[in-house]
C-alpha cells in the first residue's frame, strides 16, 4: 500500500467507545493511541505539560487528552462521555470515552449506541469483575458487532500468559451468552504502548495484533443491514420556481438496504406500490444508493407521503403496529411514571406514547432479571411494553439499529428521559392497510 493517505472520501470511519472499571486505564490508552498514531497537535502536547501538576505527576499524563472536566482529572475517573477523533493512513476514528461507574451507565449508553466496536479494558491484576460483565451486556443489549477484551497493565504481572490465558477462560464462560458477533483479546501495557500501536517484544506467545492494526483492519462493511431497504422520509420537496427544484421528491437518510432507479417500492403505513424514477444527491443523479447515505427519491405515482412516513422495498416489510415491547435505559434523575404519556423519536416520526407495563428490570450487578412491579430509575435497564398513538414502522433492533432504536422525551421539560431499543413481537398483527405485505420475526 501506498505511503500517501487516501482521502477522506475514501476511507471508512470506525466509530468505538471504551468502558471498564475505575483506573482500568481507559484515559490512558486513548491517549496512548492518540500520542503514538501521531494524533496529537502541539497545543495539546503544551497543554498537557502544563496540567501534569493536576494530577499530581511530573510526567505527561496521557488520560488528559481525553479526561477534559476539571473535575475528571482531579479525582482521577472519568464521568462524562469524551469524544476524541483521528486517523491514519488506513482509516477514520471517532472514539467515545466512557465512564465505568455503575451511576454513569446511560453515559456509556449514549457513547455506545452508535459504535461498530467496543474496547473493553480489564486489569490483569485484578481479572473479571461485575463491571467487566456489565459493560460487556450493555454492549450485547447495543448490539455492538466487535468487542475487543483488553486485558491491561500486563506489565504489572510480568507479561504472565498464565494471567492473559485466564481472563480470556472466564470472559469466555459468560460473552458467548451475549449475541456478540466478533470478539477479541488482545494483551496490553497502556501505560507503556505495548501492543497498542505497535507489536511488543515483551509478549512473544501472544501471535495476534496490536489494537491499532485491529482497528484499522476489522471489516465493518456488514454491520449495516444492506438486505432489506428502508428509507424514512425526513422531508417532502416539492416544486419550486426554479430549475432545481421543479420536481416533488423525498429527502432523508437511507437506513438500511440498497435501492435502484427501476425497484419496486412501497410507502408506509399506507402500503401503496410505486417504482423508484430517480434518485438525487447533492453531487447529482444515481443510478443506485446504500446505507447511510442521504438522498431524495422521486417515484413515478403521486402518493400522499410526509414525514414519518417509511418507503420500504418491495419485499420483506418492517413491523407496523402501536403496541410494542422494547428494553430501556432510563436516562433521567426523575422515575419512570407508568401510564403517564411521554414523546417517543423514531426515525424521523414522533408521536405521543404511554408505557403500560413494566415487565422486568435487569439487575446492573449480576444481569438477573427482576420481575413483577418495580421502578425504573436513573441508569436503571428495563423491558417494558408500550401504546404509541400512531403506528410504529420498524425493524427489531437486533436487524436493524436505526430503524429499530428510539427516545423517551418528557413533554413538560422536553428532556430526553430514556433510550430503548425494540423487539420483535411475539405475535403480529399488523395496522390496516399492509396486511398483503410479507414479515419476518
Amino acid at each position: 500500500m501506498s505511503d500517501t493517505p487516501q482521502s477522506g472520501f475514501d476511507m471508512d470511519l470506525l466509530r468505538f467507545t471504551t468502558a471498564g472499571s475505575v483506573d482500568d486505564g481507559k484515559s490512558t490508552l486513548i491517549g496512548r493511541l492518540l500520542y503514538d498514531s501521531k494524533s496529537v497537535m502541539e497545543d495539546q502536547l503544551e497543554a498537557l505539560q502544563r496540567s501534569a501538576d493536576l494530577t499530581g505527576g511530573e510526567e505527561v499524563n496521557l488520560a488528559n487528552l481525553t479526561d477534559g472536566l476539571r473535575a475528571e482529572r482531579e479525582q482521577g475517573i472519568t464521568i462524562d462521555v469524551a469524544y476524541r477523533y483521528f486517523a491514519t493512513k488506513k482509516r477514520k476514528f471517532i472514539i467515545a470515552d466512557t465512564p465505568g461507574h455503575k451511576q454513569y451507565t446511560r453515559n456509556m449508553v449514549t457513547g455506545a449506541s452508535t459504535a461498530n466496536l467496543a474496547i473493553i479494558l480489564v486489569d490483569a491484576r485484578h481479572g473479571v469483575v461485575e463491571q467487566t460483565r456489565r459493560h460487556a451486556y450493555i454492549a450485547g443489549l447495543l448490539r455492538i458487532p466487535h468487542v475487543v477484551f483488553c486485558i491491561n497493565k500486563m506489565d504489572l504481572v510480568d507479561f504472565d500468559e498464565e494471567v492473559y490465558d485466564k481472563i480470556k477462560s472466564d470472559c469466555l464462560d459468560f460473552v458467548p451468552k451475549l449475541g456478540i458477533k466478533d470478539v477479541t483479546y488482545i494483551p496490553i501495557s497502556a501505560l507503556n504502548g505495548d501492543n497498542v500501536v505497535d507489536r511488543s517484544e515483551y509478549t512473544p506467545w501472544y501471535s495476534g495484533p496490536a489494537l491499532l492494526q485491529h482497528l484499522e483492519t476489522v471489516y465493518i462493511a456488514s454491520d449495516v443491514n444492506l438486505e432489506q431497504f428502508r428509507f424514512p422520509v425526513q422531508w417532502v420537496v416539492r416544486p419550486q420556481k426554479d430549475e432545481f427544484h421543479d420536481f416533488r421528491g423525498f429527502a432523508g437518510q437511507i437506513a438500511g438496504g440498497t435501492i435502484s432507479v427501476g425497484d419496486d417500492v412501497r410507502v408506509l403505513p399506507s402500503g401503496l406500490r410505486s417504482r423508484v424514477k430517480e434518485i438525487y444527491t447533492f453531487d447529482g443523479p444515481l443510478e443506485e444508493a446504500f446505507a447511510p447515505q442521504s438522498i431524495t427519491l422521486r417515484l413515478e405515482d403521486e402518493i400522499d407521503t410526509s414525514r414519518g412516513d417509511m418507503i420500504v422495498g418491495d419485499d420483506v416489510a418492517p413491523f407496523v403496529a402501536k403496541d410494542h415491547e422494547a428494553d430501556i435505559c432510563w436516562m433521567h434523575e426523575d422515575s419512570m411514571v407508568p401510564r403517564r404519556k411521554y414523546l417517543l423519536k423514531h426515525a424521523s416520526n414522533t408521536v405521543h406514547t404511554m408505557v403500560t407495563r413494566v415487565k422486568h428490570l435487569v439487575d446492573i450487578d449480576t444481569l438477573d432479571e427482576i420481575e413483577g412491579e418495580a421502578s425504573v430509575e436513573l441508569n436503571s435497564i428495563a423491558r417494558i411494553a408500550f401504546k404509541t398513538t400512531k403506528p410504529l414502522i420498524y425493524d427489531a433492533y437486533r436487524r436493524n439499529r436505526q430503524t429499530g432504536s428510539f427516545i423517551l422525551i418528557d413533554e413538560s421539560t422536553n428532556a430526553t428521559v430514556a433510550a430503548g431499543m425494540l423487539i420483535p413481537p411475539t405475535s403480529y398483527q399488523p395496522v390496516a392497510g399492509v396486511e398483503s405485505l410479507d414479515y419476518t420475526i
